[in-house]
């Protein structure tokens, strides 16, 4: 391990004077770059650093009992080698995690899809519920929320929304999402108070760079269209709408939210590379030996992974176990108990896959 962390230390120094090059400063893309990778160096070399530091404290402390010391002083420095060799367990147990293989993912900008799913009407209303939460969280992270397209119902629901949320570590926060989330309350359309249940499906990919997912012209084919609105609501008689068709993979995009036929062009073509991006990973993984299946779940859509149940006020999700019962309050964004236990959930088991292939 601390071969590992000499090297990674190495690297990040290197990195940093490569930084301080007036050719790399004048190589826009290799600045970048650069940028980016002693970005994500950083917090492991901060960590490996104070480690040092505090083994060093540590063996001054052990050699001081050594010495002639009076009883006070003596007690004062077993303290200290006491306090000392906390941190130092806290810090190794920060270390494994921090060189455990990060998901190249982890920080990019994400699109996500939420859907009415069994329920009809009220599943479309708890769609329109997810799509806020997520909105609240993001603001709260300091993220940004686009909405790219959006299938809206009569009573303010959604059969479908598909927005992008702008931030470093995006995806790192919000990848456990994808699956069925399912509520149990009593609709707003129900007249005779019963508890129904019904479902939305949610979809996170990272959002896919140009240079990650290269479009042909040729295999692709844009139509347009006559947007309209929920209802037959806000039709516009021009041909804004655009409707992109992957044909390799017949992957179809829409987009109908702005006015400008290039503006939703331009917005269709980004999901279109984020799906894309998405189904030629899925292709990878499955060539390969089901090594890097999700440890908290498959990420299907088919899979329930929560359940909003608002009689109880509780919050369950299922692959970890954990229940929380201030529903209101998460449905207000305040996800974060639930993404950081289904964050340390990952590490502990990667952690122990990596202690029984040692």
């Amino acid at each position: 391990m601390f071969e590992r962390l000499s090297a990674v230390e190495e690297r990040y120094e290197e990195v940093t004077n490569l930084l301080c090059d007036p050719d790399v400063i004048n190589d826009t893309k290799r600045l970048r770059e650069l940028s980016k990778e002693q970005s994500s160096l950083e917090e492991t070399v901060v960590v490996y650093r104070e480690y040092k530091s505090v083994v060093s404290q540590l063996e001054d402390a052990k050699a001081m009992l050594e010495e002639k010391l009076d009883d006070e002083m003596r007690e004062m420095v077993k303290m200290e080698i006491s306090d000392l060799s906390k941190r130092k367990e806290q810090l190794e147990g920060r270390l494994k995690i921090l060189l455990l293989p990060k998901d190249p993912n982890d920080e990019k900008n994400v699109i996500m899809e939420i859907r009415g799913a069994a329920g009809g009407d009220e599943a479309a209303l708890f769609a329109a519920d997810l799509f806020r939460m997520y909105t609240r969280y993001a603001e709260r992270h300091g993220f940004k929320v686009e909405v790219l397209e959006a299938n809206p119902t009569d009573i303010g629901g959604y059969k479908e929304i598909v927005f992008s949320v702008s931030g470093r570590g995006a995806y790192s926060k919000l990848k456990f999402e994808s699956g069925a989330h399912r509520v149990q309350r009593i609709p707003a359309t129900e007249s005779g108070g019963r508890i129904h249940t019904s479902t939305s499906t949610v979809l996170v990919l990272p959002e896919a760079e140009e240079v990650e997912v290269e479009l042909n012209e040729k295999d692709i084919r844009i139509d347009t269209f006559c947007s309209s609105g929920a209802g037959g609501q806000s039709v516009n008689t021009t041909k804004s709408a655009v409707r992109v068709t992957h044909i390799p993979t017949g992957i179809v995009v829409s987009c109908q939210d702005e006015k400008s036929q290039n503006s939703n062009k331009e917005k269709a073509l980004r999901v279109l590379r984020a799906r894309l991006l998405d189904y030629y990973q899925q292709q990878q993984m499955a060539e390969q030996d089901a090594t890097r299946k999700s440890l908290v779940g498959t990420g299907d859509r088919s899979e329930r992974i929560r359940t909003y149940n608002f009689p109880q006020s509780r919050v369950t999700d299922h692959r970890i176990g954990l229940t929380l019962h201030r529903l209101e309050s998460i449905l207000e964004g305040e996800l974060d108990e639930v993404i950081d236990n289904l964050i340390m959930h990952e590490q502990t088991e990667l952690l122990k896959s990596h202690a029984s292939t040692a």
